[in-house]
């Protein structure tokens, strides 16, 4: 890893997750442990010696940890440190800059499941939630993630819980539709692409707490 020669603490922290997809990394594990696997099915187009390598540096600057998961799993995962989460509000503020620039046309990739997640936690509108309060258990696929909306914010972690008050299950790609495209849940329902258990009305109002970003356009000179 190269340094800057630069005491600033900008120049330090980039020295730590500087390096080309490092907090993608980062945010393909703030959720909570995976495998090797599952990230690389979260980063398809990363190469397995960069994966390998940034994994390497991240356990070395204390950002992340390799353990073993007990019986009846014992597969190896990779988890975030307590000094790795508190990179939490910095990729938010990060996601929250970035959403205004302009999508590029040449993208063609879908979000990975974490990355989808972590735009519902960028984008969460609490006015637009309003007094909404309501436990959802999201099955997204292999994934599942339960989500809590009270007092205006909104907190979500991977893994099932038991007390949900609705239940939304949906493809990533349909899920992504119905938040940040134009797709009605009736619809999505309609056709098979979505199913809710529960409060029928919560999933609705959650789905629309998560209002499009307005793109920057650069001021031009007359």
């Amino acid at each position: 890893m190269r340094g800057y020669d630069d005491p600033c603490g900008i120049a330090r922290a980039l020295g730590a997750v500087g390096e080309r997809w490092a907090l993608l990394v980062v945010r393909e594990l703030m959720f909570g442990p995976k495998r090797y696997a599952d990230l690389r099915r979260g980063l398809p187009t990363m190469s397995e010696n960069v994966l390998s390598q940034r994994l390497r540096e991240l356990e070395r600057t204390g950002l992340v940890l390799r353990r073993r998961l007990g019986p009846p799993s014992s597969a190896w995962v990779y988890e975030l440190t307590a000094r790795g989460r508190e990179l939490e509000p910095v990729l938010i503020a990060l996601a929250q800059w970035g959403t205004r620039m302009r999508l590029d046309a040449t993208i063609t990739s879908d979000l990975s499941v974490d990355a989808l997640v972590f735009a519902l936690k960028t984008t969460f509108d609490a006015a637009t939630a309003g007094a909404l309060e309501t436990t959802c258990q999201l099955r997204l696929g292999a994934d599942r993630f339960h989500a809590q909306v009270s007092d205006g914010q909104f907190q979500v972690a991977r893994g099932e819980v038991d007390n949900a008050e609705v239940t939304i299950t949906a493809t990533p790609a349909t899920l992504q539709s119905l938040v940040f495209g134009d797709r009605s849940l009736a619809d999505a329902e309609h056709v098979g692409d979505a199913a809710v258990e529960g409060d029928h009305q919560a999933a609705e109002q959650l789905l629309r707490c998560f209002p499009r970003t307005v793109p920057f356009s650069p001021a031009v000179s007359p």
